[in-house]
């Protein structure tokens, strides 16, 4: 009759040492307290209260997590181009003797991206777009108007003056 024997594996899941006998004995860093802050003093437990107070000693510090990254909301011409008369009789867009104005601030987007034709002309009002789209609208007879942003420019700093060169001393 023949035996169905288990993994190795599955038949020690639950025991601590996985048959090496006590935990001292297949560490593999020496028999007492090597490795990771070795030794801590002559008696570990005496020594935890001291180790707690200071803040350092377990665990990770002195990193500071990087803040969330704003993700930029954007939208392709193509997009307004498929979604143009939904969004005429939502009043989202404005038509004015031909020129249809488009608020992309008001929709909550934050840039215009360049795929999609052009087939109308647009006044799009956005917080920035990129090259090949103002390009597009532009050759279609409308703009792109994305409000100036102040760069901050460095005040020059004053030249220190040249110390005046002491003359050398003449001997008589």
């Amino acid at each position: 009759m023949t035996i169905i024997k288990r993994k190795k594996n599955t038949r020690q899941r639950g025991s601590k040492t996985h048959g090496w006998g006590s935990m001292k004995k297949h560490r593999g860093a020496g028999s007492s307290g090597g490795r990771g802050k070795a030794g801590s003093g002559k008696r570990g437990d005496a020594t935890k209260p001291r180790i707690w107070k200071d803040k350092k000693y377990l665990g990770r510090y002195g990193f500071k997590t990087p803040g969330s990254k704003t993700k930029t909301r954007t939208i392709n011409l193509l997009d307004i181009e498929l979604r143009f008369d939904n969004l005429l009789s939502m009043k989202k867009i404005a038509e004015k003797e031909g020129i249809f104005n488009i608020n992309l601030k008001e929709m909550g987007y934050d840039k215009l991206l360049g795929k999609g034709k052009v087939t109308k002309k647009y006044n799009i009002n956005v917080n920035s777009a990129s090259a090949k789209a103002v390009d597009k609208v532009g050759k279609a007879g409308g703009k792109v108007i994305i409000p100036e942003q102040k760069k901050a420019v460095p005040e020059p700093k004053p030249e220190p003056k040249p110390e005046p060169k002491p003359e050398p001393k003449q001997s008589a």
